[in-house]
């Protein structure tokens, strides 16, 4: 049995391997090395020097400067991360107020076997389909001055209105490629619950809302905390987005290392960058999966 089920892994442990294993450590060796200009390699540190020293820039974080006033200079690259994270975030929880209730509605309208369940759901998955490119390139056509949504406005006496090369544009642009990866887990979780957990909070006497946050949400968590990683960590590292819906005016953390290696052609900074954050991702993914593993073993019910 154990001999079989070897051989079932093997071509799972190849798959790793070539296309997990081999670029990060290919990308880690970047990150320590360079060549002189004589073309020969030699070890190095420059590229996590060049990091967290060098120029600096005032940091804006939560309206550090222009609400409170404050003169932090920080380095750019961590200015970028911080705008990076703060950014992703906010998209995250967008993305969570708008995905649990959709991804309610369609448990239950699955749990009540009404056949207009399956047909919502595939608009959901619907747009994931698509290439990315085009799906942000869309938007375009809809936020810039010109586009339907000015159009309107404009007919209506308002704007135009700035929608593009700013923040509001490039977090409207995550939450809609994102969205449909947090409403997925969630209804996962939430058609899973059995209707006669509902009936007996009923039957104690719990309305509606209480039912919703003693039982529905606590065991749709496990659900919520994979959502948060499927939309957190993509949004935190695209260069796409922010490329088209910021003008190019925009440089968060993807756009960073991007650029290091397709303009500045500076492997080793963008390497560097690259594996921290990696290792920002995986502490995050551990956090929240380490959360979502204790709410699993606690069976998901709040003590009242």
């Amino acid at each position: 049995m154990n001999k079989r089920f070897g051989r079932l892994t093997f071509p799972y442990i190849i798959w790793v391997a070539v296309f997990t294993i081999a670029p990060l450590l290919l990308v880690a060796f970047f990150a320590v090395t360079a060549y002189d200009r004589e073309g020969n390699l030699y070890f190095t540190l420059q590229g996590f020097r060049n990091i967290f020293s060098g120029a600096t820039v005032t940091l804006d974080w939560l309206g550090l400067k222009s609400i409170f006033g404050l003169d932090i200079q920080v380095p750019v690259y961590v200015s970028v991360f911080l705008k990076s994270l703060s950014i992703a975030v906010i998209a995250t929880l967008i993305s969570l107020l708008l995905g649990y209730p959709v991804a309610w509605l369609l448990a239950k309208l699955k749990i009540a076997k009404k056949r207009s369940a399956d047909f919502l759901l595939f608009l959901t998955v619907m747009p994931m389909w698509m290439n990315a490119l085009l799906r942000t390139y869309a938007w375009l056509a809809l936020l810039e001055p010109t586009g339907i949504i000015n159009t309107f406005l404009g007919n209506l006496g308002i704007g135009p209105v700035q929608f593009l090369y700013n923040d509001f544009g490039i977090g409207l642009g995550m939450v809609y490629n994102y969205l449909p990866f947090m409403i997925l887990p969630i209804y996962s979780v939430l058609v899973k619950i059995h209707p006669s957990l509902l009936e007996a909070a009923s039957d104690l006497g719990a309305d509606n809302t209480y039912t919703l946050r003693k039982v529905i949400i606590p065991l749709s968590l496990p659900g919520v905390y994979s959502g948060i990683n499927m939309v957190l960590m993509p949004a935190m590292t695209t260069f796409l987005i922010p490329d088209l819906l910021g003008g190019g005016r925009y440089m968060l953390i993807g756009n960073a290392i991007q650029r290091q290696y397709m303009i500045s052609r500076d492997y080793t900074t963008g390497s560097a960058l690259t594996i921290l954050l990696l290792i920002f991702v995986l502490i995050s993914m551990s956090v929240v999966n380490r959360n979502a593993s204790e709410m699993s073993e606690e069976g998901g019910i709040l003590n009242a």
